[in-house]
């Protein structure tokens, strides 16, 4: 039986956010680029897992940056960190067809905030290939705390050993190899391709890189 494929979205599926995208988002809040970086991903966490809307993680990141945007300044940064985030890659998006039009088993699991998979949702309809999303948003769990993992197993009814996890990052992908689930550090579409071919033969970078 194959394994069950488990994808990360963000440096996978989709892509990470252009230059052009993070420019904008630092022209939008008006505020010098490296202290508005290290507030956006500081505060990220709580807004990714989903204890945090829009409009309250911009009003911490203004209250960090020392300032407070308004209601129009606010959906202004919703608009732009949406889009900066919107690419996607056409390449692991024919892929992703592919599996599910084989009958191979796929899931997602991301960090998302609640905005974000919205947008998702409404304008990117292979998502619909995946029938367990393990959103963070939605599961209030975060990679790569495990029980954002044991969340997807459960409701994949399935055991660590069954499961190929796909991420671009390291720590993630180690996070799920320390509960038994097979790894694949992502690096082009390609590589994940070959690394699909050939069969499963027990775990870790050697058998999965």
């Amino acid at each position: 039986m194959d394994e069950i494929l488990l994808f990360d979205l963000f440096g996978v599926i989709a892509r990470h956010q252009s230059p052009a995208g993070r420019e904008r988002l630092v022209e939008t809040a008006q505020a010098p680029a490296a202290p508005f970086w290290e507030a956006y991903w500081a505060l990220r966490p709580p807004y990714d897992s989903g204890e945090l809307t829009g409009p309250g993680y911009w009003r911490l990141v203004g209250e960090a940056l020392g300032t407070r945007f308004g209601e129009r300044e606010t959906a202004a940064l919703v608009e732009a960190d949406i889009a900066s985030w919107s690419a996607v890659d056409g390449e692991m998006v024919a892929l992703i067809g592919e599996l599910a039009a084989s009958g191979r088993r796929i899931a997602l699991l991301s960090n998302i905030p609640e905005e974000l998979a919205v947008h998702y949702e409404r304008h990117q309809p292979w998502l619909s290939h995946f029938r367990v999303r393990g959103l963070s948003c939605r599961i209030g769990l975060a990679k790569p705390a495990p029980g954002a993992y044991e969340w997807c197993l459960r409701a994949l009814g399935a055991a660590p050993g069954e499961v190929l996890f796909v991420d671009d990052r390291q720590e993630n992908v180690d996070a799920a190899r320390a509960l038994g689930i097979r790894g694949h550090l992502f690096t082009s579409p390609a590589a994940l391709r070959e690394a699909l071919a050939r069969p499963a033969c027990g775990d870790g970078p050697e058998a999965r890189p």
